[in-house]
């Protein structure tokens, strides 16, 4: 554990609900992870029918294309039979051209819808989270190299008289402030465990 970052507090119960709290992130990311997922899965189903179109008209076309070039070497008759062949070998790749278009489109489309529905609710959270986890770990860092320097407590003690609650202060003496100034070694310590405490330190 790192005297300047300290990711998890010393203390069990805040431990607890930190690790807890920590894994509800994961498995919120993940949720929405397999939410895109299946949002992908769905838009995707329209690119594959896009590719099988695209797929079945090409072997139409190519299929037709061969016919009428068959066709062209009748005698007589086979520039009239090519024609309305090669007519329909044209529109079957018109029709490729569309189930192409379709595939791609259909393919962006799940890319960005999945991005979409999956990202904003997962920074949401995971960003916030993020940041007060960085500054808890920063926080309990900075208490934990102050503890070990000397006079460390008295500044401790300093910092919970000015920033705990006034109930818990007076748990600790009838005039904590007074304890800390003709410093009273039972005051300070009790101060500076406090302020350790609320750090997330023992």
């Amino acid at each position: 554990m790192s005297a300047r970052f300290v990711p998890y507090a010393a203390t069990p119960g805040r431990a607890v609900v930190q690790v807890l709290a920590d894994l509800s992130v994961v498995l919120w990311a993940v949720a929405w992870y397999y939410v895109g997922k299946a949002v992908h899965t769905a838009i995707s189903a329209i690119a594959d029918v896009g590719a099988d179109v695209e797929s079945g008209a090409n072997g139409i076309s190519s299929n037709l294309s061969g016919a009428g070039k068959s066709a062209g070497d009748i005698p007589l008759a086979g520039d009239a039979l090519a024609k309305p062949l090669n007519a329909a070998a044209g529109a079957a790749g018109d029709i490729a051209s569309a189930g192409h278009g379709l595939d791609e489109k259909a393919t962006f489309l799940a890319i960005l819808l999945a991005l979409a529905v999956a990202i904003p609710p997962v920074l949401a959270i995971v960003v916030p989270w993020i940041l007060l986890r960085l500054r808890f770990a920063r926080r309990a860092g900075a208490t934990a190299e102050l503890a070990r320097t000397d006079g460390g407590a008295d500044l401790l003690a300093l910092r919970a008289l000015a920033n705990r609650p006034m109930p818990k202060l007076l748990k600790i003496a009838d005039d904590p402030l007074e304890g800390w100034r003709t410093g009273d070694p039972e005051v300070v310590a009790r101060l500076a465990q406090l302020e350790l405490r609320s750090a997330g330190l023992k």
